[in-house]
This record gives structure tokens, sequence and C-alpha cells, in this order.
């Protein structure tokens, strides 16, 4: 072995010799460990060990040996010896002739050890000089690493107002300033990190996670934040593992193996939060990999989603023997890195310097001795070896927070000493110290930096993806910044983008979404995250995932089925003029309408003839003029129904029915009296008989009618609503109103019937009766029929049911009264002359054997007609058709 070999391990030793000395009194009990002088000592406080032996049962207050050397731990205490050495050299100090010195202790993670070493802060003496810096006190202090340490000496140094500046403890109590006025740090609390941890389970969907946590104030603490933040966002944590806070504890083992066997039972838990310590972690991949393998199953279903805090989100040590193919994905929080080339320029000198550097750092003493100095063959090795190892767990977020608690605190001393000598012992007090700090920004690598009045320092964290480079070799890839204040994250590394797209299709949830269309049902006493998915019942629907509840639809214009996923308009019907059935009787009205005005142009021309008087005369024209005028009523029964043309359609019809039936009247009691009636009644019915005043009458009743329909309760339109249709349509109003209005033309109708059935039996040219005759049976028939289909149907051809009667009625009259005339007219002109009327009335005059025979030479200006038995013979005017 070499001498260097020898020196460092007596030097350790002799170190040990003192630490095992149990008689000695508290108060000369010193906790060995880095130490420089200056004008202003900074204090230090690291786990440099990562537990203490407590089967040591002696009652003395004597140190517990600390078990386990954690080398990142002595990587931040040498990133803060880097720290204060560069601005020893900085202008910063030297113009105000002052510097750094330190005072490093080890907590050996444990909480009295830690208390022991503050102790030694907080004493004070009157005897000073620059070789003892045990003389001089501590200003300010920087650490603790672990929440439960930084809070018990937090409590210490209240005492005295000394500011203490953590640079990875995040425990939320610590931001309480009426309990810690004095304790500050350059991160962020638990707070930020355990919403930065939701809003990532949020991004990938996944809501059915679980915990593992380390006992104390950091644990608690987190689990308590994450749980209450993962619960307003619908995250559901299937199980809780606490693992006992000491590591060399008696139950851990037992708690690690519990906690794996939860694991393993939960196997729709993809995703699970971790905020243990490194090796609870390390143990806990151990025995999921024992387990897994006991019962036979494959690696693969062990492969879980770590989301690594960042207690030990940067730790390679929780990789034991395991490679990252059997862990699965561990994503890790840490704190917002910055500039390593510092740090790594002094590991550079620490390596050149060789054993001669480490005098006074009993850490880097046992560092060396731990490595085992027989395997390298000199100094050289065996400090370029220890190096190497230093550079392995170099982790640039922590580096950066010791680095900024160094920097903040020297400008902070800084801005005092201008005004004052600092070099005098008690110049400087530590609350003066704390009050700058507070009250005055810093500056940090050219930016600018402010505790907030909670006394953090909150930049956010780097979210990194672990790859496995070769076996067990762990690369720590920043692939995202989370950035607090927007609650959003920044992907920062194109080339991680396929693990981040593999993360997607990993599926931690209790129950399978609901798809749009259904809503969850969650049983009594179940997680909410555990639930059944239900359909939507008809008329109510869901348009997410997921959704607690089904929203309903406006009945009044939307519906939908069973399971719909949105809300489908209720189709608007009418008697739409696309129609194919509306098209065909729109034809059927417009062509009606043309031949009324064909026939009425030809009536007008023929005016003169037989043929045309004995259809009427004037009274044919008013007859065809009411016919078109009924054919356009029929047109409005087609389209959207408006309020005017509800109105209009039912009295336009009324009242031009009403004169068509009444003009008919007439000619049935022109009929009667000409052919019919007694002769002792006939010159009454004569003087009685005035056609205009007869159809005024009788249109002037109608016309009473309707108006009182529109005055009172008019026709409207109106929307019928149905499960799936809106169905637009006319609403009579008073059905009373409309009966009436029917009902009178029925009436009138009927008086035409019988009348013109007593004349059926007329000569051919006068034999209007037989027409009039058929084509009110048709109308009588077809109004008939049109009242019980009216009353049972109901939809969109309603209307139409009303249009068909209309328009048969129309051409009912049409074709009987006006059509055998016009043939007479177009083909028979021979039939249409005086000489051929008298021989035709002669003719049938004759054939009654009853008759009497009608004088001819009754004057130029008069007509003769036969009249049956016991009639007389009377001339009437040429004026009066027959």
């Amino acid at each position: 072995m070499t001498m260097v070999t020898f020196v460092i391990y007596l030097h350790i030793t002799l170190n040990l010799i003192i630490l095992e000395t149990g008689h000695a009194t508290e108060k000369d009990t010193r906790v060995l460990g880095a130490t420089a002088p200056g004008d202003i000592i900074i204090g230090g406080i690291f786990p440099i060990h990562e537990d203490v032996d407590k089967e040591n049962n002696s009652f003395g207050p004597q140190l517990q040996p600390c078990v386990r050397l954690e080398e990142r731990s002595l990587v931040r205490v040498l990133a803060m010896i880097n720290a204060i050495e560069i601005m020893n050299e900085s202008p910063l100090l030297a113009d105000v002739n002052i510097t750094l010195g330190y005072r490093i202790m080890d907590s050996c993670s444990d909480v009295s050890t830690a208390l022991r070493a503050t102790a030694d802060f907080t004493q004070w003496t009157d005897c000073y000089t620059r070789s003892n810096t045990y003389g001089q006190p501590v200003m300010a202090v920087v650490g603790a690493s672990f929440s439960e340490i930084s809070i018990a000496i937090a409590r210490q140094l209240t005492l005295k107002m000394i500011p203490q500046i953590s640079y990875s403890s995040t425990a939320v109590i610590l931001s309480d300033k009426s309990r810690f006025p004095a304790f500050m740090r350059t991160i962020p609390n638990d707070e930020h990190q355990t919403a930065a941890m939701v809003s990532l389970l949020i991004t990938y969907g996944w809501n059915w996670v679980g915990v593992v946590t380390t006992d104390g104030n950091y644990g608690q603490s987190a689990l308590d934040h994450f749980v209450s933040q993962a619960s307003e966002k619908g995250i559901c944590v299937a199980f809780k593992s606490i693992l006992p806070q000491s590591v060399t504890s008696h139950d851990v083992c037992s708690a690690i193996m519990q906690t794996a066997r939860t694991i393993c039972k939960n196997p729709k838990v993809q995703v699970i939060v971790s905020f243990a310590k490194p090796t609870h972690m390390m143990h806990l991949y151990q025995e999921l990999k024992n387990q897994t393998l006991s019962a036979g199953q494959n690696m693969e279903t062990m492969r879980r989603v770590w989301l690594a805090s960042d207690n030990w989100s940067s730790s390679s040590s929780v990789k034991g023997n395991i490679t990252l193919e059997d862990i699965g994905h561990i994503m890790g929080f840490t704190f917002k890195s910055g500039d390593l080339s510092s740090f790594s320029e002094y590991l550079s000198r620490l390596e050149a310097a060789g054993p001669d550097y480490i005098r006074n750092n009993t850490f880097l003493q046992e560092f060396y001795m731990h490595l085992n100095a027989s395997k390298y063959s000199g100094e050289t090795e065996l400090v370029s070896e220890a190096v190497n190892r230093l550079r392995e767990h170099t982790h640039a977020g922590t580096i950066f927070s010791v680095e900024m608690a160094v920097s903040a605190i020297a400008q902070a001393v800084v801005s005092i000493c201008r005004s004052r000598d600092c070099k005098t012992p008690g110049k400087v007090q530590p609350w003066e110290v704390l009050k700058a700090l507070w009250m005055e920004e810093f500056k940090f690598r050219k930016n600018s930096y402010k505790f907030d009045s909670r006394g953090d320092i909150n930049l956010g964290y780097d979210v990194t993806m672990w790859r496995s480079d070769g076996g067990n070799i762990y690369v720590h890839n920043v692939v995202a910044e989370y950035h607090p204040h927007s609650n959003n994250f920044t992907h920062t590394n194109h080339s991680s983008t396929q693990q981040l797209q593999d993360l997607k299709q990993i599926i931690s949830k209790c129950s399978n979404s609901c798809v749009p269309g259904q809503f969850k049902k969650t049983a009594e006493g179940q997680h909410t995250c555990c639930y059944e998915c239900i359909n939507c019942t008809a008329n109510y629907y869901s348009n997410n995932t997921d959704m607690d509840q089904c929203l309903n639809c406006d009945i009044n214009t939307e519906w939908s089925p069973d399971g719909s996923s949105s809300c489908i308009p209720k189709a608007l019907l009418y008697f739409s003029w696309q129609d194919g059935f509306a098209v065909v009787l729109l034809i059927f009205s417009a062509l009606g309408i043309l031949l009324a005005l064909l026939v009425s142009a030809l009536f007008l021309h023929q005016r003169d003839t037989p043929v045309v008087k004995a259809a009427g005369g004037p009274l044919s024209q008013v007859i065809l003029f009411s016919l078109v005028i009924s054919d356009i009523s029929a047109m409005l029964f087609v389209g959207r129904p408006n309020s005017f043309q509800c109105k209009a359609r039912q009295v336009l019809f009324g009242i031009s029915f009403t004169l068509c039936v009444s003009c008919i009247l007439v000619k049935t009691l022109q009929i009667l009296l000409a052919f019919q009636v007694d002769p002792e009644m006939q010159e009454v019915l004569r003087r009685l008989y005035q056609p205009y005043i007869i159809v005024s009458i009788c249109v002037a009743v109608q016309a009473a009618t309707c108006l009182c329909w529109l005055l009172l309760k008019s026709p409207f339109n109106h929307v019928i609503r149905h499960p799936t249709t809106l169905l637009e349509d006319c609403h009579e109003g008073s059905y009373l109103a409309f009966g009436v209005m029917l009902g009178y033309i029925a009436v009138l109708a009927l008086v035409c019937f019988i009348c013109a059935f007593k004349g059926r039996k007329l000569p051919q040219q006068y034999n209007e009766a037989k027409f009039i005759t058929f084509s009110m049976l048709l109308y009588l028939i077809s109004w008939l029929l049109f009242v019980p289909v009216y009353v049972t149907t109901s939809g969109v051809y309603l209307p139409a049911v009303e249009m068909v009667v209309i328009l048969i009625s129309n051409y009912g009259i049409l074709s009987c009264h006006f059509f055998p005339k016009c043939y007479i007219i177009l083909f028979k002109k021979e039939h249409n002359t005086k000489s051929a009327f008298r021989k035709n009335l002669y003719e049938y005059s004759r054939k009654n054997t009853d008759s009497v025979s009608v004088v001819t030479n009754c004057g130029e200006g008069n007509s003769c007609t036969s009249f049956p038995t016991g009639s007389i013979k009377h001339c009437l005017r040429r004026s009066t058709s027959i």
C-alpha cells in the first residue's frame, strides 16, 4: 500500500476514535466536517451519511456512528465550497475587503445528529483567531437536505435569527413564516411539485395511481398535498404505502414487502408516484423483482410508470441490479438546472491537487478511504477514480440551488459591509444578514432573483426521462420544463419524443373511459374512478368522455336516442312545396284555374248562344270565378304555414264555394220554377225569384260566419311537437266555426241536390238538373268522407286531405256543369241553335201524353214552354234562361 493510502487511513482512524469516545460530555462532543477560515462564516448541513447506527443503547449523550457514505451529498458539499471560493475571488467581496469561510457539518440523515451540529453553529466565544473557526459565530446556514431535519434545525436557528437557506427541503410547512421566520430556500415547495405531478397525470389521462412515500414531514406533507390536489382533478389514489423513515429500521423490510405485494395485486395501477428515499426505492425494485419471479410471472408484469419526486429523481443508486426494462418508465421532477462548467473545473482542480487538498475536509478523506485503495497502484489513480465517481453523482439542479444559496448570502453580507467594518468579530449580526436577504434582490449568473413573501424562489421544474444506455447505466434526459405560474409543460428535447409517445399508450385507470353517450355510475363506497358506464336515456346525451351525468336535450326543439353523444334537431315538417304529392295537387289546382279561365273565355265568346244562356248566362261567369278562387285557396294548403295563410285559406274557400253553390241553387230554383212548380204558385214564386239577391244573401250569411270566426277565434299557425319531429300546421282556432262554415255549404248543396233531383227528366238541352244532381252528390259524398278522415288523421298530409276534397268539389262542378256545354259549343254546333232547342222541347212535350200542347205563337220577345199535366201555358221573357 502506498504512503498516501496509509496516511489517509491513519487520519480516518484517529477521527473515528474521537467519534467513539462515549464518556465525553455533550459540550466536548464535536462532529467533524469541512472547514475554512474567513471574516464571515457560512454554515452547511448536508446528509453525508445515509443513517446512524442505532444499535448502541448507551444512555450517554454521545454521538452515534454514521453509516453508508452518500456520494451525491458529498458532491453538494463540494459545490458549496466551490461557490464560496469563487465568491472570495470575485470583485464583489474584494470591494468590501472581506472573505467568506465555511463550517460544513454532517447531519447523517438524522435529526438528533443535525441538532448537535446546529448547536455548534450557535455557540459564541469571546476568543477568536483566524486559525480557530470554531470560535467565530456562523452568520447563515446552507441546508438541510431533508425537510424533517430542516424543520428541526430551523426552530433552533430561529432562536438567534440565523438565516437558513435550504437547497432541497420542500415541505410546505416551512413556508409558514409565523413558525419559521428565518427559513428560506432556493427551490419551490411541494405544493408546486405535486401540482406539476397532477398536471402530468391529467396530460396522459392517468387517474388510477398508487403512492409510495417515506414517513416524516416531507413524505407526509407531499402525500397530503398530492392526494388533495389529485382528488380535485378527479384522480384517485388506489393505495398509499408509507415506509419507515430510517433505512435501518427493523420495520423497513416488512413494509417494503407489503408495498411490493400491494403493487402486484393492483395490475390496473400502472402509474406510481413516489416521494420515497433512493435507498427505499432500490430495495422496493429488488423486492418487486423477487416477488414477480417467485410467482412465475413475466418480468413485464412489474413494469410501471414511476413519477419520481426530487427526492430520488436524479439518484442513480436506486437502480441496484435491476434494469430499466424491468422497472418500466421513470419520469422525474428535478429543480431547475444551471451551468456546471464552474463545478467541473473545480473537480478538475481537485483531481490535480491530489490528497493534499483534502486536509480540512474529513468527508473527502473518508470517501477516499472507502474506495479501497488496494485496487489502485498510486495516488494519481486513486484520486482520478474518486473524481470520476463524484462526476457521476453531479446533478445540475441541486448544484444550481446550492450555488444560488451561497450567492444570495454573499451579496447580503456585501450590502451590509459596504457601510461598516466587517472584519472585526461581532460587527455583523445574523439577523442583519436575514433582513438583507429578505429585502434585497441578488444577482446570480446575470439574472436577478428575490425571495418571495414565503421565503421561496420558485423557478419551476425540469421533467426528466430515464433511459437505459447499455446495461444498467441510466441517462437522465430533460424532456420538458414545468412552469408553475401557467401550470403547463414545454417540451425541450425532441429526441425523447418516442418515449413520450410510448407513455400515451399506457392506461392507468380503474375503469375504462365512458365514451360519449354514456355516463359514470359509481357504486356507494367505491372510488369515484371505479365506475360502470351507463348509456344515456332518450332525450339525454353526453358529449365528452367520463361524464358524471348526462345532459338533457331541449325537448321543444331537440331529441336524442338512447346512448347519444349529442342532441339531434327535431325535423321541421309541413306540407312542403317539394313534396311529390303536393306537386301533383298543385298541378291539379293550376290546371283547374286554367280550365276555368278557358271555359270563361269560351262562354264570353258564345254568350248569345242558347247553350250558354241555358247554362245560366252571367251566373256561369260567377260560378267560374268562384272556382278560380276556390282553386287558389287550395294552393294555400301547401307550404310552411303562417298566420295569414292559415286565416286566408279557409275563408277564401268558404266564401268562394258558397258563391258557387248559391249560383247553382239559383239555377236549380229556376228549373223548378220553369218545369216543376204548381201553376197556381208560379206567379208568386216568380215574383220572389230574384237570382242576384238570393246569391248575395247566401254569400252574406257565409261572410258573416267567417268574419265572426276571424274576430273571435281565428285560425293560427302552431307547432305540434312529436318525439323526433316538429309538425308546423294551421290550427283552425274554433272547430265549431269551421264546422258551421262547412255545414252551411253542405246545407246549400243538399237543397240544390233535392231540387235538382226533381228536375232530372227534363229535355236533353235543358237538363241541367242531372248534372247538378251528380255534382252536388259528389260534393256531399266527398265532404262526408272528409269529416272522419280529418278527425282521425294527423301529420304532414292532413292539409292534403282537405285540399283533395276541395279539388274534387271544384272539378266535379267544372266537369258536370261546363264540360258538356263546351262539348256542344265546340263539337255539336248544330245543337246550339234556337230551332234545335225548340225542336227538342217540342219532342219532349209530345212524349208526355198528359201534357197540354204549348202554343208557339207567343211573340218574338218571348219563349214558350210546355208544362206537365195540370199546368197551363206560360210565357217567360227571353231574358230568363231555362
